[in-house]
């Protein structure tokens, strides 16, 4: 390994450590994010050409503006999902479209509601995408709980329960929908050997953190709850429209993939153009003051308040990534553990969940494709052992640190949670059901499958 590669390697981690200890520095993730995305790629600069074969001579500056660009784009699909996610959720929720859910999902029962949040978060990350539903069920809870010590609670089981639906669904995460477009799994084999283990590993840390709950739940207040609806004069057929365009219109998003075979955002910003011209046309005869609460919940002014320090980390965060990519450092890693645990695939898939808590499991399963072959049978075929732990555990194991997934990050930022916070009281509790859904999938593959 090269000197330039070490100083790559070590800015990544020094960052990294920023990242963790922001509660203790003051200084914004989103900050240290986008520092650790310049400073790897003006080293990757000094030697270029060690790097990029192609990267030598006059070519030198293209080559090295191409394989950013590359990279840039893979992450702008994301950036850009995310922040019309955000902004379709934030329409319904400002608009009045989860007031009915809201009513159902109540309690007064703090364990109750924590069993209410777990399953719904569950099934709706397997129709949705973790992402999408992480920022749903947050804006659910601001409107339950009014207690932070408490949300944040149910916040971090968002979190959980967000990841186990997704492994075990071919559109719930971004990682099983490159396994599924790859062919290394099919949609019936991963939900119907996948799905006990996701569970578990979304059950087990539940009945734990419901020991974190005790007495009444604080609910939000009533008057401001009835405030929110009465301002903009909505009645409730045209609150369902707006929770039917938005939640609906992101159920559609993977079926408009399927279909026209363009990028998930492209779906997203598609629903986003029929909600806002819907919402605009229930506006347009409300006849509201200019500084009314109405036309402030607009899109065009709902738009400001979308959170960009969220999308900033994201950007240095995954371009960050993309250089260690870049540089060959997660591919090796991927052959070392293979070489370390002599082949074993539950090993290997378990240290390689362990690591999607760290840095990106996108590029670390992308490296698993380009690494190991498709076998024609075996652990290694379609649908065998690897590939569906692997889809597994780089999706539930991002679970472990706050950082360590896309629904994560989105929580940290929405609720203000810490990076301390969450290892010291909720990553044990993550880790614990990630070895149990390990377990019962070896349960299962040894004892049911055999049979």
């Amino acid at each position: 390994m090269s000197s330039l590669t070490i100083a790559i390697i070590t800015v990544f981690v020094i960052g990294y450590l920023f990242i963790a200890l922001e509660s203790v520095t003051k200084v914004n993730k989103a900050a240290v994010a986008l520092l650790m995305f310049v400073f790897c790629w003006t080293l990757f600069m000094l030697d270029p050409g060690s790097y990029i074969s192609s990267a030598l001579g006059d070519q030198v500056a293209q080559a090295v503006s191409d394989v950013i660009e590359k990279h840039l784009g893979s992450t702008s699909t994301t950036l850009f999902f995310l922040m019309g996610a955000m902004t379709i959720v934030e329409i319904v929720d400002q608009n009045g479209g989860f007031n009915f859910v809201r009513k159902v999902m109540k309690t007064k029962n703090k364990r109750t509601l924590l069993w209410r949040i777990a399953f719904m978060t569950f099934i709706l990350s397997a129709i949705l995408d973790n992402l999408t539903t992480s920022i749903v069920m947050i804006m659910i809870l601001r409107k339950l709980v009014q207690d932070h010590k408490d949300r944040i609670i149910y916040a971090s089981l968002v979190i959980i329960a967000a990841n186990s639906g997704g492994a075990f669904s071919p559109i719930g995460d971004v990682t099983t929908i490159m396994l599924w477009n790859k062919g290394v799994i099919t949609a019936a084999g991963v939900i119907e050997e996948v799905f006990i283990p996701s569970i578990v590993s979304m059950v087990i840390p539940a009945f734990i953190m419901q020991y974190m709950l005790k007495g009444e739940l604080v609910l939000a207040s009533e008057s401001s709850h009835n405030a929110d609806s009465e301002t903009l004069d909505f009645n409730d057929r045209q609150r369902k429209v707006i929770f039917i365009l938005g939640v609906g219109g992101l159920v559609f998003v993977p079926i408009f993939k399927s279909i026209t075979h363009l990028p998930p955002f492209v779906g997203i910003l598609l629903v986003l153009g029929v909600l806002w011209t819907a919402t605009e046309v229930f506006y347009r005869d409300l006849h509201l003051g200019k500084d009314s609460e109405g036309t402030m919940k607009r899109v065009t002014n709902l738009l400001r308040r979308i959170d960009m320090s969220t999308i900033l980390f994201f950007l240095g965060i995954l371009m960050a990534v993309a250089c260690l990519e870049t540089i060959g450092v997660l591919t090796q890693l991927g052959q070392s553990l293979n070489v370390a645990f002599d082949g074993n695939h539950y090993a290997v898939t378990g240290i390689i969940g362990v690591l999607s808590s760290i840095v990106d499991n996108v590029p670390l399963v992308a490296g698993c494709m380009g690494m190991y072959p498709v076998a024609p049978t075996g652990d290694m075929a379609v649908d065998g052992i690897f590939w569906q732990l692997l889809a597994y555990c780089a999706g539930v194991g991002g679970s472990m640190l706050i950082i360590g997934s896309a629904a994560g990050v989105v929580v940290m930022g929405l609720e203000k949670i810490t990076f301390g916070w969450y290892m010291k009281r909720i990553s044990w509790i993550a880790f614990v059901g990630y070895v149990a859904g390990i377990l019962s999938y070896w349960l299962i593959r040894t004892f049911l499958w055999t049979t």
